[in-house]
């Protein structure tokens, strides 16, 4: 259901029955992973975090480790942040 290396990968997924019947599938949330830190990211104007990831670990898809760094589960609450914590890579 969700790629490699995503944070849902390994959560596990329960059904909810609504009032109209309908069936909706869900999944858990994680606990954050806490990564040790490597450092600090000036971030530029409109600097994505996939791009960040990318560069720092070498994944676009793990924008979700730099969020568990910065205590965050939604990215774009990083979006007004001058510095970024960078996490160490294979953390």
């Amino acid at each position: 259901m969700f790629f490699p290396g995503s944070r849902y990968q390994k959560q596990a997924v329960y059904s909810v029955t609504l009032e109209s019947g309908a069936v909706v599938t869900a999944v858990t949330l994680p606990l954050p992973t806490n990564p040790a830190l490597r450092g600090f990211h000036r971030r530029k104007q409109s600097e994505r975090l996939d791009l960040l990831a990318n560069f720092y670990l070498g994944d676009a898809t793990a924008f979700w480790i730099i969020c568990d760094v910065n205590n965050t589960v939604v990215p774009d609450a990083l979006s007004n942040h001058p510095m970024i914590g960078v996490p160490q890579k294979g953390t």
